[in-house]
């Protein structure tokens, strides 16, 4: 039992290291930033669900902070529910290129 738990903490080191080491692409993103615009894209913009809520502006903010906000909200550590259901369907590499995307307007 000891060494399928070593195995699974291998795994999921092996995993994380992999995570980690994906470089994003800005323009991959360009295709994948379309659902974020709606939203994410309007200075001053309020959405009114699950209550009302100031949307931030995207653009220029740090590519780590996308990075681990987008993983929160995959891992239901943040709990907006528009915002989990669009991280849920990322893949690792979709988020590390709309983090990029985005960290490179000013």
């Amino acid at each position: 039992m000891k060494k399928v738990f070593a195995l699974l903490a291998l795994a999921g080191l092996a995993q994380m290291s992999a995570a980690a080491d994906l470089k994003g692409d800005a323009n991959a993103a360009k295709n994948k930033v379309a659902m974020c615009i709606g939203c994410h894209g309007i200075a001053g913009y309020k959405a009114s669900f699950p209550e009302l809520y100031q949307v931030p502006l995207l653009g220029a903010q740090s590519e780590k902070y996308i990075v681990a906000a987008l993983n929160a909200y995959k891992k239901g550590e943040r709990n907006h529910p528009s915002m989990v259901g669009i991280a849920k369907g990322l893949s690792d590499q979709d988020i590390a290129d709309v983090a990029a995307y985005y960290a490179q307007q000013k």
